[in-house]
């Protein structure tokens, strides 16, 4: 018995030990060995041995430091920093280590099935980037010797999200927007920022951008200017802890959070104690505005160190001169460098200069010298995406910036002319990253949201529950992060890639997928072709997915024409205006043509509907999946009614040349076509979307003007092509009866009654009259109903050097007259654009109210542009450069622009359509 027991006990004794070692044998088979050497951002390494630790699903006690003396088995993996390489010589060839150049390269490794997988980062980033490789290749798994290489081909890599909101806040201008809960609850909501964050790295994005006016205001308080502070205590301390998170966890995923901010905006409880505007293009600087700027930078830079700034010196200050370069190197450089001083470090956060409205190459001459990390950035199809071959003036400027030695940052800009739509061509997107690099010569990139980026972070759609951008744009932030990591990809391989991704999100065949990649790509082509050929802009003063009235095609230069939209941002061909004239001379026609665009997008129309009709039952995402095949029907309706429309306008411009009302008559059932295509694509959006456009304010045009929120979706829009229409009819009728076109009677304004502030006279309006008080130029080419106003004399030389500001007084509301020359030389002031101004039409001034209105002797035409004010005293303040005020009228009058055509180049036909209610179309 004695001696069972004991055998007994021995067997427990060696099962006992055979136990210990098989679980100490099991432990050995996961576990994760890491080298800190060389390493600087502690929270990004540790942030990437987490993911790989939880991706192996083993516990903490088997993440372990490691040394040249750790066994390491099949089972192991082994991660650290090539510059910390001397530890890892015995398990990675040194001719491998030494490949690891570029920033945030990385190399996984494993010399054979007996040996550890290694990941190799040249930095914190790189090493993060290398164990996502190993997690979503599953390369843990396949025990055959590897050894991958990547690298980053962009070095920035970002998207941006706008601290903006659909229209103006109550007595603020525009960009104008505290961090508060009640205008950007998502801002605090840490779940959704972490979902975002986690898409950035999945899709290895390094930059996240946060647009603003003035940020400053909300986020730090100044000692000697305690007022400046625009939020309460309480809002100022939530927004301290979650941009404190955001910039933390950020941080862990390789993501630089950049905060952008226009120059000059002032937060409205200091321009209100020191009676300044909050922002005013032509302002003079002060010290006081100067010092201020500078303590808010410096403040902002001593409290966030990591977080790097995106300037705007164009748009809320008159851009291009010396004070643009004075502002970057005398305000905000050293606003940067005070910050770095005050807290110790000596590590410079990127300063990201944009080429908007200002003269960027000079800026970045002056600057390089004292601020080493600089970047540069401009937009890649202005507000728009229109072409993958700019070319032009635009491309020239991008090649300098890409020339000057720092890296040069494509902005992928506000996409006017896709929204509210989804986008989603990989093809395209590839096309367009390998200009940014051919063409462009640039190494980043920077993403605006596909569509709503004023109504981040919902998109347009109707739903029971607002859908969020993140989710229903995921194939743009995808492609786009893809292409910038590495553009050269085969065709074959990127079919077969964006297939598979649209399988399996959709829950599709791989047949279904391929036909829907087809589609998507098909569609993809239509709203670029539209605006490059038939818009009147890139900016997003035009929603080209509401469609075009007629006057907008036939004379696009009432409307202000941005003619870089033809000869940077399209390749190489004609406008309708241009199309018609040669045809009517039987000239040779150049590229690109409107009939040649007008039949391409009815075919990528066709296309892809026929695709998607051979498409099966979606089992995942399915409602997603139906409000995509929707908006395949819409480019289809939305193709058709500018296909019908562009004809219906190159008929009608035959006319300006042969005089033949049958020409008219003949553009009747293009027009009458493009009208029904458009009810489709009322009826399309009618239960699907919200609105086109997100930016609800004034500065949206065309087609129709947005202010207060209006004509924002198809249904109202609609009924101004229906009256279009029968206008049109009407007028040829009109004209088979009696001959002509019944010509508007000019009416003669009058002078409205102000008194002059400023140091000024006044001088009658009439051919012969002298303008300027320092040259002997006079009138040559007056309209009769201008003249008799009073004209304000001026001196060229002064306006020159300074701009020109006027005081007056008026005890009514007035429009006052200024004429602006037909020129882009800088002897003469700029009119306002939108494009580059977004105060352009604060006073109405944005379209010429009178076209080809007058001339000086020797100088260009003028057009008039009208600034509205109520009664009350007033400084209107112009640009630098030449322009003439020709008068004060009532408010009342010039509400609808017309062509006095004071050359007589022949009527421009506007007067075929009439009006809609108040509104000339």
């Amino acid at each position: 018995m004695d001696r069972q027991m004991t055998s007994r006990k021995q067997l427990l004794l060696v099962f006992s030990f055979f136990l210990v070692f098989v679980l100490h044998t099991t432990a050995r088979e996961k576990s994760v060995f890491f080298s800190r050497d060389g390493v600087s951002n502690t929270a990004r390494f540790n942030y990437a041995v987490e993911r790989v630790r939880e991706f192996l699903n083993v516990e903490e006690a088997a993440c372990k430091p490691f040394s040249t003396t750790t066994p390491l088995g099949a089972a192991d993996v082994l991660v650290g920093l090539s510059s910390g390489s001397s530890n890892l010589n015995k398990m990675v060839p040194r001719s491998l280590l030494d490949k690891l150049i570029d920033k945030e390269s990385f190399l996984v490794y494993r010399k054979d099935a007996a040996s550890a997988l290694v990941i190799i980062g040249k930095d914190e980033a790189g090493l993060l980037y290398g164990c996502l490789e190993v997690i979503n290749q599953n390369h843990y798994n396949n025990k055959n010797s590897i050894a991958y290489i990547d690298a980053p081909e962009m070095v920035l890599r970002g998207t941006s999200i706008g601290m903006q909101k659909t229209g103006y806040l109550p007595g603020r201008e525009v960009y104008e927007y505290p961090y508060t809960e009640d205008l950007f609850p998502w801002f605090y909501d840490k779940e959704l920022w972490l979902k975002y964050l986690d898409m950035l790295l999945d899709n290895k994005y390094n930059t996240l951008y946060l647009w603003n006016g003035h940020p400053f205001s909300s986020l730090v308080k100044l000692k000697d200017y305690p007022y400046a502070l625009e939020v309460d205590d309480e809002t100022f301390t939530k927004n301290e802890e979650i941009f404190g998170f955001l910039t933390q966890e950020a941080n862990k995923r390789g993501i630089w959070v950049i905060q952008m901010f226009y120059n000059i905006i002032l937060p409205k409880p200091f321009a209100e104690k020191h009676n300044l505007k909050t922002q005013e293009r032509n302002r003079v600087i002060t010290p006081l505005i100067a010092d201020y700027t500078r303590k808010s930078i410096a403040a902002f830079v001593e409290k966030y160190p990591n977080v790097g700034l995106l300037v705007t010196l164009g748009e809320a200050m008159e851009g291009v001169g010396q004070d643009d370069i004075d502002w970057f190197t005398k305000t905000i450089i050293p606003g940067v460098q005070d910050g770095l001083n005050a807290n110790g470090s000596t590590i410079e956060p990127p300063i990201v200069l944009r080429a908007h409205d200002t003269d960027a190459p000079a800026v970045m001459k002056a600057s390089l010298p004292l601020y080493k990390n600089l970047y540069t950035m401009a937009k890649y199809n202005g507000e728009a995406l229109t072409t993958y071959t700019p070319r032009g003036k635009w491309a020239e400027l991008h090649r300098s910036l890409s020339a000057m030695g720092s890296v040069h940052i494509q902005n992928v800009h506000i996409l006017a002319n896709l929204e509210p739509f989804r986008y989603a061509s990989p093809d395209f997107i590839q096309k367009s990253v390998h200009a940014m690099h051919d063409i462009y010569h640039s190494n980043g990139i920077h993403i605006y949201p596909q569509a709503s980026y004023w109504d981040w972070p919902y998109t347009a759609d109707k739903a029971d529950e607002r859908l969020l951008q993140l989710d229903r744009d995921w194939v743009w932030y995808r492609a786009w992060a893809r292409y910038a990591w590495k553009v050269d990809r085969r065709k074959e391989e990127e079919q077969a890639f964006w297939s598979d991704q649209l399988k399996d999100y959709y829950g599709i065949t791989e047949k279904d997928a391929g036909n829907l990649l087809s589609a998507l790509e098909e569609i993809g082509e239509i709203s670029p072709k539209i605006l490059r050929r038939f818009g009147i802009t890139d900016g997003n003063r035009q929603t080209s997915t509401l469609g075009m009235l007629m006057t907008q095609m036939i004379n696009p230069f009432r409307y202000g024409l941005f003619t870089m939209l033809y000869e940077s941002e399209a390749p190489e061909g004609e406008m309708i205006i241009d199309y018609a004239e040669k045809q009517f001379k039987n000239e040779p026609h150049i590229g690109e043509t409107p009939i040649q665009v007008a039949d391409e997008i009815v075919r990528h129309g066709n296309k892809a509907v026929d695709l998607v009709k051979q498409i099966g039952v979606a089992n995942k995402h399915t409602e997603e999946f139906q409000r995509l095949i929707n908006d395949v029907y819409i480019h289809k309706a939305l193709a058709e009614h500018y296909s019908y429309k562009v004809r219906a306008a190159i008929q009608t411009l035959a006319y300006k040349y042969t005089g033949d009302i049958a020409s008219l008559q003949a553009a009747v059932p293009d027009l009458e076509r493009s009208v029904e295509a458009y009810k489709i694509l009322t009826d399309l959006t009618e239960h699907s979307y919200l609105y086109a456009n997100s930016m609800q304010t004034k500065q949206r045009k065309i087609p129709l003007r947005g202010v207060d929120a209006t004509f924002k979706h198809w249904k109202e829009v609609l009924p101004v092509f229906e009256t279009e229409l029968d206008n049109f009819k009407a007028a040829i009728d009109s004209l088979a009866n009696k001959g002509n076109i019944e010509e508007v009677e000019s009416k003669q304004y009058v002078s409205s009654d102000v008194v002059l502030l400023s140091d000024a006279k006044f001088t009658p309006l009439k051919k012969g009259a002298k303008l300027y008080i320092d040259q002997e130029l006079v009138v040559t080419h007056l309209p009769q109903e201008l003249e008799g106003l009073q004209a304000v004399m001026v001196n060229s030389e002064q306006q020159k050097l300074n701009g020109y500001s006027l005081k007056f007084e008026s005890a009514q509301q007035v429009k006052v007259l200024v004429g602006y020359f037909n020129s882009t030389d800088k002897v003469f002031a700029p009119k306002p654009v939108l494009e580059i101004d977004a105060s352009a039409n604060d006073y109405g001034q944005a379209e010429a109210k009178i076209r080809n209105a007058m001339r000086v002797q020797y100088m260009p035409m003028i057009d008039i542009h009208s600034y509205s004010f109520p009664a009350g005293q007033h400084e209107l303040k112009l640009p630098k450069g030449e322009a003439v005020i020709l008068g004060f009228v009532k408010d009342s009058e010039l509400l609808h622009p017309y062509n006095a055509d004071i050359d007589n180049q022949g009527d421009d036909l506007d007067d075929l359509f009439g009006y809609y209610k108040e509104t000339k179309l």
